[in-house]
């Protein structure tokens, strides 16, 4: 008691405050102040405190420590140890918890409702008061001291003014993401629902924040855009950006440690800053990884003896390890080639959330296409016929950045109109005023300048089908039917979203054709032939790797076709020697049976004119179904395709018909386009004759020339 008396003496006095008298003076001013004093009566209908806010700290800073502290064991504790003590507002008091020694000092206090003394209902009036009694039901809320590092838990604590995740100034509409709708809204359930919920319920649900995100898919697909808007959506720090290729420079050593420097570097900020002073309420900290795969392959396989790759892996590892302690920490990681990757980095802990930013679909590109048009439609630059959801439609395959590319090849299109060449290069100001971006530009630019890196060469399968489609009889008509049916059956059928086809035949019936015409006519987004003129002079390993790459870049689309053409000839066989590519063999038949992933379709087209040679090697049960292709095996059947054809005169067909009537032959449609090529070669009396002869000499049925 009189050691309380006296630090008030110090501080009410000034003259006594900071000087040393002697014990006999202070023993007198001690006296004389007790005898001025009188005991303090409380009204205990307004003055019984119901909540006191404390303002908590330790004691000493050489005693500090990061173990969290429960707020409401701490509180039972002080009120046990206070109870029936006055406080006023504005006292410090030292506090014994847990065997450590806190510095308090009393914020706030507010009376007890006098209703509940009186045992009625709560009014929900609040009163403050300067002085209070600590009674048995008190509430005691503590608050946390600004830059002290002590961590409280629990409910017994303040609200802290939380610092939302989401930047208030951000709207949604305006992020300038197209088509990547259902992957943001992915993103955010997983990454940021965590965080945008309060730190206490976060806390009290045992629920520990993602810390990395992995952004792969094709080249051009947004992964960079995705993580940009990342960093301006959230009320977080200008992102630290690290990419992949400047890391590993010629200076090894420079390389092993300059990695972890830029990650420990980041972390010391978001640790040693915020972090101790507003705990889970901290701004958010981002670390872009452009280009993962570039630094964290897969160790142990690098051919360099200096294992740079294995070492900033591990570094890298173990730092994200140190960053899964802090929740104000966001890693996100982006590349083109997940399959590069180190095991290690992908599991939960570290790039938990795995983001495939895949090519749009046709609603995602009228939503791209309708980004980078906005400001063109906004000053009147883009032409009224230009039909964005035409061009959608067009656009199969495209990814983001081609249809950005697309999108400057018309501005670029329409600007060279009104530029003057002459012997100086000028602008026609009186056309540049009236200049608008036209339908003819786009598709122009379309046909000519943008072709998708992932999508239908038409170019590839066309010159397979220069001549058209002769259905020069019912056996043509019937395998164009089954085709159709077995694209529509890809298209629409979930149970199936593998389906495999092998159409069979003689050699220079048509297979390929017949093919090509069946993939054209799909309209499937992606179509690829898989063709042996395409792997000349490739190994066994290439070849394998090439016809992988072909179906990968399927498995990108939600629609694709494979047509792998010449089976016989991708295996390398042959009737004599070592026969086939084993290698090969096997890489085909898993492909063959491999289902493409969750939510894409794909249908495979085989063709081959040794039906014999693939039951032997077990790759008929790989297709779903085999249709044979024949050749024209009937004089009738000749001539239609020679009618169709139109190379003769009807007067030389009728004098064909007449030698070939109720005859047999076997000649495919390929070989016999390439004898009429040859006789019309000759003098118009001679070309009947000539083409007679060529038929005869290609081995037709023996009867029709005895």
């Amino acid at each position: 008691m009189e050691l309380d008396i006296a630090m008030r003496v110090k501080d009410w006095i000034p003259g006594v405050q900071g000087k040393t008298g002697s014990a006999k003076i202070h023993d007198k001013m001690i006296r004389e102040f007790k005898a001025g004093l009188s005991n303090y009566n409380f009204d205990k209908s307004r003055q019984c405190i119901g909540a006191m806010t404390i303002e908590i700290d330790f004691l000493q800073k050489k005693s500090t420590d990061s173990s969290p502290y429960d707020s409401d064991k701490m509180a039972a504790e002080f009120i046990q140890q206070f109870n029936n003590q006055g406080f006023s507002v504005t006292q410090q008091l030292v506090f014994s918890f847990c065997d450590k020694l806190f510095g308090l000092m009393v914020k706030d206090i507010e009376a007890m409702d006098a209703s509940i003394l009186k045992g009625e209902p709560a009014s929900g009036k609040k009163q403050k008061i300067d002085i209070g009694l600590m009674v048995g039901n008190s509430q005691v809320i503590f608050e946390k001291a600004e830059s002290s590092s002590l961590t409280l838990v629990g409910k017994a604590k303040t609200k802290e003014a939380r610092q939302t995740i989401i930047n208030p100034d951000w709207n949604f509409e305006k992020m300038g993401i197209g088509g990547l709708d259902r992957e943001f809204s992915d993103i955010f359930r997983r990454a940021f629902a965590s965080r945008v919920f309060p730190p206490d319920i976060v806390e009290q649900m045992g629920c520990k924040h993602v810390k990395g995100i992995l952004l792969f898919g094709p080249p051009g697909c947004g992964k960079t855009l995705m993580a940009r808007q990342i960093g301006k959506m959230l009320n977080a720090r200008e992102p630290k950006v690290v990419n992949g290729p400047e890391i590993l420079n010629k200076y090894v050593g420079e390389s092993e440690g300059q990695h972890p420097q830029t990650v420990r570097r980041c972390r010391g900020r978001a640790e040693e800053g915020e972090r101790r002073s507003l705990g889970a309420n901290s701004g958010l900290h981002i670390i872009i990884f452009d280009e993962l795969d570039a630094i964290c392959k897969q160790r142990g396989t690098g051919a360099s003896s200096t294992g740079v790759h294995d070492t900033v892996v591990n570094q890298l590892l173990s730092k994200i390890d140190g960053v899964e302690q802090l929740n104000n920490i966001l890693v996100i990681g982006m590349t083109n080639r997940p399959d590069l990757i180190d095991d290690a980095l992908m599991r939960p802990g570290r790039f938990e959330v795995k983001m495939e930013i895949s090519l749009p679909d046709e609603k995602g590109r009228v939503q791209i296409l309708t980004i980078h048009t906005n400001k063109m439609r906004s000053f009147n630059l883009l032409a009224p016929n230009v039909d964005i959801k035409e061009l959608a439609a067009e656009t199969k395959n495209y990814s983001g950045a081609e249809l950005e590319g697309l999108v400057r090849a018309a501005q670029s299109t329409a600007m060279n109109r009104h530029i003057k060449a002459t012997s100086t290069v000028e602008v026609d100001m009186e056309r540049a005023e009236k200049l608008q971006v036209t339908r003819d530009d786009f598709m122009g630019s379309l046909n000519n300048d943008i072709k998708p890196a992932f999508g239908t060469n038409q170019e590839d399968y066309s010159s397979y089908i220069m001549n058209g489609i002769i259905k020069w009889g019912d056996p043509v008509t019937h395998v164009l039917d089954d085709g159709e049916l077995l694209v529509q059956q890809t298209k629409n059928s979930d149970r199936t979203p593998l389906v495999a086809v092998l159409l069979e035949g003689p050699p220079h019936s048509g297979k390929t054709a017949l093919a090509a015409k069946i993939a054209e006519d799909s309209q499937f987004p992606f179509i690829k032939i898989c063709s042996p003129d395409k792997m000349i002079g490739h190994s066994e390993i290439s070849k394998c790797q090439a016809i992988k790459k072909v179906f990968d870049d399927a498995y990108k689309s939600q629609l694709s076709c494979v047509v792998v053409d010449d089976i016989e000839r991708l295996l390398d066989y042959v009737p004599i020697g070592p026969r086939f590519s084993n290698l090969v063999l096997q890489a085909l038949l898993v492909l063959l049976k491999k289902a493409p992933p969750k939510g894409r379709k794909l249908l495979i087209i085989g063709t081959t004119s040794r039906k014999d040679v693939l039951q032997e090697m077990e790759m008929l049960d790989a297709f779903s179904t085999t249709i044979h292709v024949p050749n024209i095996s009937t004089g009738e059947q000749l001539v239609d395709a020679l009618e169709l054809l139109g190379s003769f005169t009807d007067k030389e067909r009728a004098s064909i018909a007449q030698q070939l009537k109720g005859k047999r032959v076997w000649i495919g449609i390929k070989k016999l386009l390439v004898l009429i090529e040859m006789s019309l070669q000759m003098d118009q009396d001679y070309r009947v004759t000539k083409f007679l002869s060529l038929l005869r000499d290609e081995g037709a049925d023996r009867s029709f020339y005895e």
